[in-house]
């Protein structure tokens, strides 16, 4: 794959594209359902880019749509190849998370808030793997280093030349307290989190639990944002057996908002570089 095609964004562009055109139209999906013979959930999938998009869909799509002209159609032709082709992760076989991993890899920024464990990209390996032997018990010793070798690649992104992720980090006071794997894991970890929230785009905030009852009691969520003004920001939702992703725009504005609370109760930078160093010394003795 080239190195500036990422298929996720590519469908999800192309999906954007699609439902706009149907709007225009003033057709409902039900109703391109009902044209094409196909249920009107595969409608829903495409426009959300949630699966991959064939250049004959295009071309039936085009079709309802009455699209007359052949460089839109062209355009969004190649984007369907585009969206078919493979992202990094894919040679890692099946990775649950990988519309995640697609929309992460192109995002120019990304907020995070996490209630129990320190966040994906700024795990060390050892937290990384004692993490995944603890939450996935029955999962093979492969499996859990193919995880890791991708949370690690996911990684990458943060010292990327030239164009490194924002990521702001907000974490409960129980990420740094409970402890995975064993005390030296979380010593290293926690320095570890320290040197990383140095970097000037990266941001690391402290929510301790005197703060009491908060926004982020329903748990985990990311807020990713991206360079390209045609891709709207993404709310991320992990979960057990699916994960969830938020698009219209008053449901991303919404959980931006109580975000906002987070940071405004959290400790400052500094103030949380400082309580993560008495942590780790405390590990440390």
């Amino acid at each position: 794959m080239a190195s500036n095609v990422n298929p996720t964004v590519r469908r999800r562009r192309l999906g954007q594209e699609l439902r706009r055109l149907r709007e225009l139209k003033g057709m409902t999906a039900e109703e391109v359902a009902e044209r094409l013979l196909v249920s009107q959930s595969k409608i829903s999938r495409l426009e959300n880019g949630r699966r991959s998009i064939s250049q004959r869909d295009v071309r039936d799509l085009c079709g309802v749509y009455e699209v007359e002209d052949q460089r839109v159609v062209d355009s969004l032709m190649e984007m369907a190849r585009d969206s078919r082709q493979q992202g990094w992760w894919h040679a890692f076989g099946d990775i649950p998370y990988s519309v995640y991993i697609g929309l992460e890899t192109d995002a120019e920024s990304l907020r995070v808030y996490e209630p129990q464990i320190v966040t994906g990209l700024l795990q060390t390996r050892a937290y990384a793997e004692a993490l995944v032997q603890g939450a996935l018990p029955e999962t093979s010793p492969a499996d859990i280093e193919k995880r890791v070798q991708v949370r690690l690649r996911r990684q990458e992104r943060i010292g990327a030349d030239g164009n490194p992720l924002r990521l702001w980090v907000v974490l409960d006071e129980a990420a740094l307290k409970r402890v995975v794997g064993d005390k030296l894991v979380m010593r290293e970890q926690l320095e570890y989190l320290i040197e990383m929230s140095r970097l000037p785009h990266v941001t690391v905030q402290v929510l301790p639990f005197d703060v009491g009852a908060h926004p982020g009691l329903n748990g985990q969520y990311a807020i990713l944002e991206f360079a390209d003004a045609a891709d709207s920001s993404v709310v991320y939702l992990e979960g057990v057996t699916s994960d969830l992703y938020l698009e219209k725009a008053h449901d991303v504005q919404k959980y931006a908002v109580m975000y906002e609370h987070l940071r405004a109760q959290s400790l400052n930078v500094e103030q949380s570089r400082q309580y993560i160093a008495d942590v780790a010394k405390a590990y440390a003795a």
